[in-house]
């Protein structure tokens, strides 16, 4: 049975440290509830939380739109991505968004200097209009739904 559609289901990254997965899991899956309402129940327009070794493993998550939220010195995939993205949002150099979103697959890093910086990137990810666009860019073209 298929979970996961290439082009319609994010992927969450959160790192396996253990502050990571206290304080960056639980944003994960506050983004995740968030993304899943936004689907409405379309089969694959949800989100999926996995751990940073898991997705590098796991070549085939690497086609989805991915998300990786925590530092990059605790998120192997952010590591990956801070320095390739550009930054559309930061506040006070403490908190950032950084995002492609005209890349196939779209990638986003939500990051800051200390979990409560990265739960305000997190928050002015959904609540900025960022989240918006991100789902508008993955959804738009799939026949039938409009976001």
């Amino acid at each position: 049975m298929k979970l996961v559609d290439q082009r319609e289901t994010v992927v969450l990254v959160t790192g396996i440290t253990s502050p990571a997965e206290e304080k960056d899991r639980p944003l994960a899956y506050r983004l995740k509830a968030e993304i899943d309402r936004r689907g409405e129940g379309t089969v694959y327009r949800r989100a999926v939380v996995v751990a940073d070794d898991w997705y590098v493993d796991h070549r085939t998550l690497q086609s989805n739109p991915t998300i990786a939220i925590g530092g990059p010195g605790s998120n192997a995939v952010a590591q990956q991505y801070v320095g390739l993205l550009a930054t559309v949002w930061t506040q006070d150099d403490r908190a950032f968004v950084q995002a492609d979103l005209d890349a196939e697959p779209e990638r986003v890093v939500l990051w800051g200097i200390d979990s409560a910086s990265t739960g305000d990137a997190v928050e002015a990810f959904m609540a900025q209009g960022l989240l918006d666009a991100f789902l508008e860019r993955i959804w738009r073209f799939r026949s039938g739904v409009v976001v």
